[in-house]
């Protein structure tokens, strides 16, 4: 039965990457797209590849999830925390998707599984929770505007002469590069999350020891699931970020990509830290945005939008909780 479980937790792993893919694909090219830059299907497909590459950049992130978040008890009733908390965070994305609100899939992960371990009475590593995740969440959206801020600046003042029509044309084309940096950005650090996750199923049933590296097959498994739910594309985020927040041209596009990306690689091989790339993305995009006139922002959404932030880790708690109350329940009938 042990192994049935183990089996079930790595399939809804894959199905929280699928979504993760998917409801995240905005945070790559919705910049592109909204410029003109790049098409929708281009853009996709550009983002799915770069995001499978991605995963195999480094397992810092997914080493720092799988071991510094919680720990679950070793058996069944570890592998039904896990199970809980990935259910928790799917039901969120689903949501937060539905509503076209670019909330983070990272942060509904670790709520999930913080939500199921309280539920549990199991362990919380709080102190790793507030180095890896609390801090580098509120400082990850103010380094991403400011250093937006800063870039875009320097780029109205160095073209200030230039004429925009050739201007635009030479952005656009930088926006493929910055897009493509991006989206290896996003496989760094969201493809790493579900490995983490898997290799702490796998810990739990005693398929693996802590100090094991990442197994390659988790690493293949966790970085197709991402390409191919980015691939499937996330339209109703990909409009809120891209045009809803402000009305991107090209330089623009391109200074909140760049500086998102690097922001990403920054934090994933510097710190480990699972930071979110929509809050990374979309305060670059507040960032430059800013530069025009801070009017020009459309404040009330980006309004909404950090109320999701907020509320993302204790609501996907919340679910992961009666999940696990509900799976207990029927494991102890059985």
């Amino acid at each position: 039965m042990e192994l049935a479980i183990i089996i079930a937790v790595i399939g809804v792993a894959l199905v929280f990457d699928y979504t993760n893919g998917f409801h995240d694909a905005a945070n790559a090219i919705a910049t592109s797209v909204s410029t003109r830059a790049l098409t929708p299907r281009i853009a996709l497909l550009l983002a799915a590849v770069m995001n499978f590459l991605g995963a195999f950049l480094g397992t810092e992130v997914a080493q720092t999830v799988g071991s510094g978040i919680i720990e679950a008890d070793a058996g069944t009733h570890g592998l039904v925390v896990v199970m809980s908390g990935l259910l928790g965070a799917i039901t969120w994305n689903l949501i937060t998707w539905y509503f076209g609100l670019p909330s983070s899939s990272s942060h509904a992960l670790i709520g999930g599984l913080v939500g199921a371990a309280l539920a549990s009475a199991g362990i919380v590593h709080w102190d790793g929770i507030l180095k890896k995740v609390v801090i580098p969440m509120v400082v990850s959206p103010l380094v991403g505007f400011t250093l937006a801020f800063l870039l875009m600046t320097a780029i109205v003042w160095t073209f200030r002469k230039r004429h925009p029509g050739p201007t635009n044309r030479g952005f656009r084309l930088a926006q493929t590069v910055s897009a493509a940096a991006m989206a290896l950005g996003h496989g760094l650090q969201d493809a790493q999350k579900t490995m983490g996750v898997i290799f702490l199923a796998l810990v739990t049933g005693g398929y693996a020891a802590e100090g094991d590296n990442i197994p390659v097959w988790v690493i293949i498994s966790a970085a197709t699931a991402i390409s191919l739910g980015t691939y499937a594309g996330g339209w109703r985020i990909m409009r809120t970020l891209g045009r809803r927040i402000i009305h991107l041209d090209p330089p623009r596009g391109f200074a909140a990509e760049t500086t998102a990306a690097s922001v990403l690689y920054v934090m994933a091989m510097g710190f480990g830290a699972p930071i979110s790339t929509t809050h990374t993305i979309t305060s670059a995009v507040m960032g430059v945005g800013a530069t025009k006139r801070f009017s020009a922002v459309r404040w009330g959404v980006a309004e909404s939008i950090v109320t999701a932030w907020i509320v993302t880790i204790p609501a996907a708690g919340a679910v992961a909780a009666a999940c696990y109350a509900v799976s207990h329940f029927f494991i102890e009938v059985i």
